[in-house]
């Protein structure tokens, strides 16, 4: 069933007047019409089911609240070094909003070949919380996760606050360490939230991972392999979900 995020409160009559994007979405493009049921979750990140009872304005009436939650039990924010394409900072907003991402940060690192124009960070921003969005409501979440440019990493670290703070370090792996990443999982609580930091294609430099244990971020391998910078991001999600979803 075809769902869509409002950002709405529940209003007492039930009824909403949908946005002329998704109404023309709905309406024009699926050919939706009166007693047609969709699913839409408000700004309370719950969804409901909804039936079309008006075409023209496009009038939805809310019936039930379905009380299902695909949101992880944690937080998740994503700090990415920009990679050198366009197509990994989508795809890397697209797989990671599937999988449970909260929040999605692009920083400059030292090693990142792509430098984004003042000018056109907005812009870039904007084509990939629509993606977001977009895999939002293809996945099915409670809500859509923001993306944002974090500047520099000293930025990030700055404006990122979270409970727990790792960095996927290959340097890392490299030496056999694969306590860090579990150890950091077993300790995670529903509700609080991890920042996780990935390097670009090149790596992060001793110089910022000396610059982020100073303030308390924790390397960690990702596994004995190697992982290209828009795979890691995913792993790590992965784990996460199996950590707290299913292996309770």
């Amino acid at each position: 069933m075809q769902r869509y995020f409002i950002d709405e409160s529940l209003p007492k009559d039930r009824r909403l007047t949908l946005p002329a994007d998704i109404a023309h979405h709905l309406i024009d493009v699926l050919r939706a019409d009166v007693d047609t049921e969709i699913e839409v979750a408000l700004n309370d990140q719950k969804v409901y089911l909804a039936k079309v009872v008006e075409l023209n304005p496009a009038t939805i009436e809310l019936k039930a609240d379905l009380g299902t939650d695909a949101e992880l039990p944690v937080e998740v924010i994503l700090a990415c070094g920009l990679p050198k394409t366009k197509e990994k900072p989508e795809l890397i907003v697209q797989k990671a909003t599937e999988m449970g991402a909260d929040r999605i940060v692009f920083f400059a690192a030292q090693r990142s070949i792509s430098r984004w124009n003042p000018q056109k960070q907005a812009k870039k921003i904007e084509r990939l919380q629509k993606i977001a969005n977009a895999a939002a409501e293809q996945s099915h979440r409670n809500h859509q996760p923001e993306v944002v440019y974090g500047g520099k990493l000293s930025d990030v670290l700055k404006n990122e606050a979270a409970d727990f703070k790792i960095v996927a370090w290959e340097e890392s792996a490299k030496q056999g360490e694969e306590a860090n990443l579990a150890q950091t999982l077993r300790q995670l609580r529903p509700g609080q939230k991890l920042l996780a930091i990935f390097g670009p294609e090149g790596g992060l430099s001793e110089a910022e991972i000396e610059q982020m244990q100073a303030q308390g971020v924790i390397p960690a391998g990702l596994g004995p392999r190697i992982l290209r910078t828009e795979t890691a991001p995913l792993y790590l999600l992965a784990a996460v979900s199996y950590q707290l979803e299913l292996a309770r």
